[in-house]
């Protein structure tokens, strides 16, 4: 079956085909009805079913596949490497659950893990799974404040936490942030349970509270904790994300359409069968760690290869000796990620043995077309963009070489994966746009498995912030997009990242396209800021590649001129400023907000996720020298 017809019949005949798609997964008790859509836009996937996420990833391979390497854990902060089978992977997913048993945890209940990229991190996600209790990850190193506002959402039982992570050889602890958190929280956790790594020996230990995680395991190891059944749409995690209120979003996942949505991407999208490994260098705290560094790859029988450490330590080749290494099938990242590895010699693309690999796939932001051509023109491999949202939970737009490989078109992600009914329509009128013509993308429901269920405890706020956009009952996915003759679905940028220039609205994710066309730039940000004339004009905010030698005045005009020549006067940038570095957080996320708050002189608001603080001082010290093109009106 080709690409046309497996999508048509995924949204003609949802029942039928995701009734096909329930068999990829184990179900203690099958579904008794594949999909309830009776009170849009809520809908509950094969209900009835009872399943369970940690026995699907872990106990179901242990017959054919135990001494099969899970997990290799690979840190270039502490020089480590861990190489867990099946087997060994059950027997410490099973002392974690026997010891959060033992602290009182039980189905439904809340857990907080705050941990970094480390194979710990992936026993607790699965520990929780096993026995019906709900995990939240937080991304290690978020500021005490953003924690304790999830703390107090979630309510958990207990907090999951090391003593500190590791970022470019510095120690980051993260203790004392838990003990902040906790001590601002109205809601916190009677115990917190220490992964202790001994990178912070000052760590300091609350009597009567916290317990330390190595001599619990050394109690429970070799003891089997039995599987917890749930009802396929009960929930399986929180993963908080951003809000316009200022309250973070409890993103719910259910557990059943959760994991056939996964077991079907891993074949049809990513290309992967039992026993080949996957490279995702996302972090756990996020979606994509979620989906593909844990659940995915476990769930479909692969090896999965989870990294603790910076793209360019001990060298730029680090990612590629790993593919070597490990022969990996799929790799699975940024385009943040490669374009810090664009900056260095691309002859490290080159260094290491890539036959094994044969797609690399890229998410979290539009590909631009200058990364594209780096990243094939230097491996001379396959790459893929995809698009999705902490919400979908896995991609809504893709490229199936597992299925059907259509033509890549660089700067689109492709065509809408199983189950998406997708639409670009008019923000006034709800119209469809003709190809070639801007408007939102918006997702017909019912909502495919895997989606986000709703937001926790707050059905009202899911309804509000998804469906409340138009008339029509359409989820919204607040990004701009356009859609060619062929079906091909480009994203332009956010809804809520747009310039209104003398009454016309420029996206800046074309003004960052044009710039980043210019073979000096490495990596671009714009964001819009107050024009006294105009209302608003672009800031660009540019980086150049090693080894550029021109005057950093005479590449930013040549940025000017370039975005004039691509798309017109109107878009020309009110200043451009070569910097050093470009404020990021341990992600790879861009802070555009930051960038915006300084050129405005407000308060930049929490920055505990900034890989490298010194980026915003030289960039004040940039703004206050004046832009290298342009003039700032305000």
């Amino acid at each position: 079956m080709g690409y046309e017809e497996a999508w048509r019949r995924s949204v003609d005949e949802p029942e039928a085909f995701w009734g096909e798609q329930a068999s990829l997964i184990d179900w203690q008790t099958p579904p008794q009805r594949i999909l309830d859509a009776s009170t849009p836009p809520f809908r509950r996937w094969f209900v009835g079913g009872m399943t369970n996420l940690c026995h699907n990833a872990v106990d179901r391979h242990l017959q054919a596949r135990a001494d099969q390497n899970a997990i290799i854990a690979v840190s270039t902060e502490t020089n480590s490497t861990r190489e867990i089978t099946y087997r060994e992977l059950h027997r410490e997913v099973n002392a974690f659950a026997a010891t959060l048993v033992e602290l009182g945890v039980g189905k439904g209940d809340r857990v907080i893990i705050y941990l970094p990229n480390i194979a710990e991190a992936v026993f607790a996600m699965l520990a929780c799974a096993r026995i019906g209790a709900i995990h939240s990850v937080v991304f290690g190193g978020f500021a005490a404040h953003n924690l304790a506002l999830r703390i107090d959402d979630a309510e958990p039982a207990l907090l999951i936490c090391a003593d500190a992570g590791m970022r470019g050889g510095k120690v980051i602890p993260y203790k004392p942030l838990v003990d902040a958190a906790l001590r601002e929280a109205t809601s916190p956790p009677p115990r917190v349970l220490v992964v202790n790594r001994g990178l912070d020996a000052a760590m300091a230990w609350v009597e009567g509270r916290d317990v330390d995680y190595a001599e619990r395991r050394a109690a429970h190891l070799g003891e089997t904790v039995p599987i917890t059944w749930l009802e396929s749409n009960e929930p399986s995690y929180l993963l908080y994300t951003s809000g316009t209120t200022g309250k973070p979003k409890g993103i719910q996942r259910d557990v059943g359409g959760y994991a056939v949505a996964l077991a079907l991407s891993m074949t049809t999208i990513f290309d992967l069968q039992p026993g080949q490994t996957i490279l995702c260098t996302s972090d756990v705290g996020w979606a994509v760690g979620h989906s593909y560094n844990v659940y995915g790859p476990l769930i479909g029988g692969c090896t999965a290869i989870l990294y603790e450490g910076m793209p360019t330590n001990p060298d730029p080749g680090i990612w590629w000796k790993l593919c070597e290494q490990y022969a990996v099938r799929t790799l699975f990242s940024s385009p943040t990620g490669i374009r810090i590895l664009k900056k260095q010699d691309e002859a490290w693309l080159r260094t290491y043995d890539l036959s094994s690999l044969q797609w690399i796939f890229l998410a979290g932001e539009p590909l631009d077309q200058p990364t594209y051509d780096w990243l094939t023109r230097g491996t001379g491999k396959t790459v893929i963009d995809n698009y999705w949202q902490t919400e979908t939970g896995w991609p809504a737009l893709s490229l199936m070489p597992g299925l059907d490989l259509k033509p890549v078109k660089p700067g689109s992600p492709g065509f809408p994966t199983f189950g998406y009914r997708m639409r670009v329509i008019d923000e006034a009128t709800g119209e469809d746009k003709a190809a070639g013509e801007k408007g939102v993308l918006v997702i017909e429901p019912p909502l495919p498995p895997g989606c986000l269920t709703t937001i926790w405890r707050d059905d009202e706020r899911y309804q509000r912030s998804y469906f409340g956009h138009f008339k029509a009952l359409l989820y919204s996915s607040l990004d701009w997009a356009v859609r060619d003759a062929e079906g091909y679905t480009f994203i332009l940028g956010r809804t809520d990242d747009v310039i209104n220039v003398a009454g016309h609205r420029l996206g800046t994710r074309e003004i960052e396209e044009s710039v980043a066309t210019l073979g000096a730039v490495a990596e671009v940000a714009v964001v819009g800021v107050a024009d006294e004339l105009k209302g608003q004009l672009p800031a660009v905010f540019a980086t150049l590649k090693q080894g550029v030698t021109d005057h950093p005045a005479d590449v930013a005009q040549a940025m000017e001129r370039r975005v004039v020549e691509l798309l017109g006067a109107l878009a020309r940038p009110g200043c451009i400023y070569v910097v050093p570095a470009l404020p990021k957080t341990r992600s790879g996320k861009l802070l555009r907000r930051a960038l915006q708050a300084l050129m405005q002189d407000t308060d930049p608001g929490d920055l505990s996720t900034l890989d490298d603080p010194n980026a915003l001082d030289e960039i004040r010290k940039a703004i206050a020298r004046g832009p290298d093109c342009g003039q700032r009106r305000v």
